[in-house]
């Protein structure tokens, strides 16, 4: 897989699966625009690791504002002149149950979400259509395809969105040579995944889905880096408007 002169836009990439995305591609030789709304300080790590392989600037963004996604593509476009790869991967997660979920929880997770892959994955888009082609990987969940634990009203309907919008966007860009497809992880092991968790609760709620997974394991950034990697190449240029699950095999989801 030949990343050598590519440019990719990485949302959430200060942390998590959005840094181990972007570190991956940094080391592939891919230019990367790393994106990110908090912890600067962070971002400038990702930003310092990916520069000893490869170009890299830091752009602040809140995907769920136009203007803001709006700013980063055109950071990027200046700064290196297009966009190959678009990685919708900022995310964010509560736990409400449907009765608990009041409206302005609902609007922030649907926001950030799926408004911002569509946002980001539009605006990408018509910097890609030009060149006629593009590579743009959407982040799910295993919460798309089904209730994972209680109170994922709004994480879960935001995740079957984006798995949608995967198939309709990989329908309508297809003809100028853009491949749309989605990785959709399972419980994986970051900051975000933790929560207020103590670190023996943690330990206690990792143990668990182990327990729930057909080869005993808990999901590590690296894993869901590698399955974007697939998509964001070329060797899948026949495959678009799929979707991947890196779960460990949750056996409640065979």
């Amino acid at each position: 897989m030949e990343f050598d002169g590519k440019v990719a836009v990485v949302t959430g990439a200060s942390r998590g699966i959005g840094r181990a995305i972007a570190l991956t591609l940094g080391r592939k030789g891919c230019s990367v625009a790393v994106s990110y709304e908090r912890n600067d300080g962070r971002a400038k790590e990702v930003l310092e690791a990916i520069k000893s392989t490869a170009e890299a600037i830091t752009v602040k963004c809140d995907v769920s504002n136009r203007c803001e996604v709006e700013k980063l593509f055109k950071a990027t476009m200046e700064r290196f002149g297009k966009v190959d790869i678009l990685v919708n991967n900022a995310g964010i997660a509560t736990s409400a149950s449907l009765l608990d979920t009041n409206d302005e929880l609902w609007d922030r997770v649907l926001n950030v979400n799926l408004k911002g892959t569509f946002l980001c994955t539009q605006i990408a888009a018509r910097c890609m259509i030009p060149r006629k082609y593009g590579k743009i990987v959407n982040i799910s969940s295993n919460s798309g395809f089904g209730v994972a634990v209680f109170g994922e009203t709004a994480y879960a309907a935001s995740k079957a969105g984006v798995i949608q919008l995967t198939k309709t966007a990989a329908y309508e860009l297809g003809r100028y040579g853009i491949n749309v497809n989605c990785v959709a992880p399972g419980a994986t092991n970051t900051d975000m995944l933790k929560g207020d968790m103590s670190d023996e609760q943690y330990k206690e709620f990792l143990e668990g889905r182990k327990n729930r997974s057909s080869i005993g394991a808990i999901v590590d950034p690296q894993d869901v880096a590698n399955a974007v990697l697939f998509f964001a190449s070329d060797v899948s240029r026949s495959i678009t408007g799929k979707t991947l699950l890196v779960d460990a095999g949750r056996t409640d989801f065979l």
